[in-house]
């Protein structure tokens, strides 16, 4: 349920954000939240799509077509597939708490207002 909540309307609002179909948000929501469960997760983990990817994905969709979506997405994947097989989320001890702090506080903020100001 809570998934259906929160990711949904994201899912939807983002796909509209990129210009896509509010159809290729709803594929892509039930995509990452299948991968997330099938190799893993953490219990009460939610998995979806930011407001950075969006912007992104919005972006490459106009320049060069909806058809390099696919193909960035997997790419992204593998390159977080290798990150965590080389053991590189360690590094994130080098990034101040001031900064992390930020950064969250903002994807939170972006998350509400787009996911209000969709309905």
């Amino acid at each position: 349920m809570t998934v259906a909540l929160a990711l949904v309307p994201e899912a939807v609002a983002f796909a509209l954000i990129a210009g896509l179909s509010p159809l290729t948000g709803l594929y892509a929501a039930f995509m990452v939240c299948l991968i997330t469960s099938i190799f893993g997760g953490r219990p009460g983990m939610i998995s979806g799509a930011t407001g950075a990817i969006a912007v992104v994905i919005a972006t490459l969709a106009k320049s060069h077509g909806v058809e390099y979506i696919f193909a960035t997405v997997v790419l992204a994947g593998v390159i977080q597939l290798l990150a965590g097989v080389l053991k590189l989320g360690k590094l994130i001890r080098l990034v101040p708490h001031p900064v992390i702090f930020g950064f969250v506080n903002g994807i939170g903020n972006s998350h509400f207002h787009v996911t209000i100001g969709y309905f």
